[in-house]
């Protein structure tokens, strides 16, 4: 009888400790983000989902670059689809609309230089913010709610992107992580014409106060395996994401339009900054060769290269041996059996002159 007592206990504590389980982190998707209660997730929550830390400020080099990503591209489709909610799936914009109306993350402003900036002054009040970017919503009882169906999640094709790149002297690593996110709205011209489109960066976002929600979010990353087995964050933080670079942080805030002006000047300089940001880190593990002193930088496809001089080219390049045209007479003949004899004499092993005539 106490064999049965004590085995009914431990099979009900197992239940009970099943039932206490906590969900995956892929499991457990958007549902914090889905609440009604407006209220935001608390610091130990933020620390439990997200998979990125905060970047060091005191860091003795970093890089700021900003790039574009078109959501028509393959690897940026995670961001777009589904267009409209499918189930727990939504897409990115729907995602960030939703923590901005229900008071979870703050919009800030999308200022005329372009740049960022996270202070209490520069946030967005959810009303004028849908006003600007004619998003309907309705008000009951001060509460602000935006149906999925007014969502315009098909105007947003592409979105800007803010990377750091940075060095830690203290644990002596490097990084880049994302640091701001910025959505942009295209709109059509006139009667549909698609040639003649509008972008308006809509407002930025600080990914810090965003990754968590990001965490909890699934998607699908591959055509080819359907299952949403990566989160949001997981996607910003392993940088699936491709993104052409339009801007880098510099003195005089200038795009690179501003400096490299055509197709191919973009391009190189786009490839150039890729370069330098690899060549940091190539040469901070004294990787790199060794440069010899006879060489000089020149600029090659975009990227600086060390080349040497034509003049030290020219002394360190070997002469090349031409046969001589001119016929041998029969005295230089004689002359050269004569050497080799008195050579081979000396030493064994050597070819007489008389073998030779054989």
């Amino acid at each position: 009888m106490k064999r049965i007592v004590i085995f009914s206990l431990a099979l009900t504590l197992g239940i009970a400790l099943a039932q206490a389980q906590p969900k995956s982190r892929v499991q457990n998707t958007a549902a914090a983000g889905k609440s009604d209660n407006g209220t935001a997730l608390s610091e130990r929550a933020k620390s439990q989902y997200t998979g990125q830390m905060p970047a060091p400020s005191d860091v003795v080099w970093k890089r700021d670059i900003y790039r574009i990503l078109d959501l028509t591209k393959e690897a940026n489709a995670a961001l777009y689809y589904p267009v409209e909610p499918l189930g727990d799936r939504v897409n990115l914009f729907t995602l960030v609309l939703r923590l901005v109306v229900d008071g979870k993350v703050p919009a800030y402003e999308y200022r005329s230089d372009g740049n960022e900036l996270f202070t209490e002054e520069n946030k967005y009040k959810v009303k004028d913010l849908l006003e600007k970017f004619y998003i309907y919503y309705e008000e009951k009882n001060g509460k602000i709610s935006v149906a999925d169906a007014d969502i315009p999640s098909g105007e947003v094709l592409s979105y800007f992107i803010k990377e750091s790149s940075y060095y830690d002297q203290r644990t002596a690593t490097t990084g880049t992580k994302v640091t701001a996110i910025c959505p942009v709205q295209h709109r059509s011209g006139d009667y549909g014409d698609s040639e003649a489109v509008t972008k308006f960066p809509m407002f930025w976002l600080n990914y810090d106060e965003v990754s968590a929600y990001f965490g909890m979010t699934p998607v699908m990353t591959s055509s080819f395996n359907n299952v949403s087995n990566m989160s949001l964050d997981d996607y910003f933080v392993k940088h699936q994401y491709e993104g052409e670079i339009y801007k880098t942080a510099n003195l005089q805030n200038k795009l690179l339009t501003d400096e490299a002006k055509g197709d191919t000047a973009l391009r190189m300089a786009r490839e150039r900054i890729e370069g330098e940001l690899r060549g940091f880190e190539h040469n901070l593990w004294g990787t790199a060769e060794p440069e010899p002193e006879d060489s000089t930088i020149v600029e090659s496809k975009g990227f600086l290269r060390r080349t040497r001089t034509a003049k030290a080219t020219a002394q360190k390049t070997p002469k090349a041996k031409t046969k001589s045209t001119r016929t041998k007479t029969p005295s230089a003949k004689k002359e050269k059996a004569t050497k080799s004899g008195s050579s081979s004499s000396s030493g064994s092993g050597g070819l007489s002159v008389r073998r030779q005539k054989r």
